[in-house]
């Protein structure tokens, strides 16, 4: 199994550095970097699992950043880790987009917790044993692979039903080529990654033939996720 990758931007090179030795110690894959120049790059040719940054940095401030992450729906997990730790600037934090927030001086095996129980949280689960689940107007039965929509019954073959139902039971998280393939498919290395965008292109065709309702939608550069 890949390990958990985390991106760290802090403008204090010392910090950079024991972050990454603790990080790369615990077993993490970890990109460093001192500004926010190039983090749309990684975020779109690499799967990072969590950020790490500090909001005093020289380019942006960087709760301003999280937000606009925010506002482009990359939904990565954000841990601040910033000298501003005066109630208000913990709950602007929160508000742009934090996941949590840990003020400097920091104790680094509380931040290893910290990084640990966030990445708990938005780890997707795949919850198996459910015969019937709902979303807005949908209502997928597992046993006969069909979908009702607005009273209107739709066929779907087994990996459609597969590919719904897991879309469905991870809403609100974006899900990225790879974890699909291993949880549809099985398989996250043989298998083309086209056949991921050829899969949920029909699968759109079949629950939103008119293209109205955008119940699926396409997070560019990571992968697909339903709201």
């Amino acid at each position: 199994m890949k390990n958990k990758q985390i991106l760290i931007v802090d403008d204090d090179q010392d910090i950079l550095e024991l972050l990454e030795y603790n990080l790369l110690n615990d077993g993490y894959d970890v990109i460093g970097m001192l500004n926010t120049k190039h983090v749309r790059d990684v975020l779109n040719e690499e799967r990072i699992d969590l950020i790490i940054m500090d909001r005093g940095l020289p380019d942006i401030e960087g709760s301003f950043y999280v937000e606009m992450l925010r506002n482009k729906n990359i939904n990565t997990p954000v841990i601040f880790l910033s000298g501003k730790n005066s109630q208000e600037d913990i709950k602007e934090g929160f508000i742009k987009g934090a996941d949590d927030y840990v003020v400097k001086p920091f104790d680094i095996e509380e931040l290893k917790l910290r990084i640990n129980a966030v990445l708990k949280r938005q780890n997707p689960q795949t919850k198996e044993n459910i015969e019937n689940i709902e979303y807005k107007d949908i209502q997928l039965d597992l046993n006969i692979q069909k979908a009702i929509i607005d009273g209107v019954d739709v066929n779907l073959t087994k990996l459609e039903t597969a590919l719904l139902k897991l879309m469905i039971l991870n809403r609100g998280k974006v899900l990225d080529r790879d974890f699909l393939l291993k949880n549809v498919w099985n398989d996250a290395e043989s298998t083309n990654k086209k056949t991921v965008n050829v899969a949920i292109k029909r699968l759109k065709e079949k629950i939103d033939p008119l293209g109205e309702k955008n119940y699926i939608k396409t997070i560019r550069g990571i992968g697909y996720m339903i709201n």
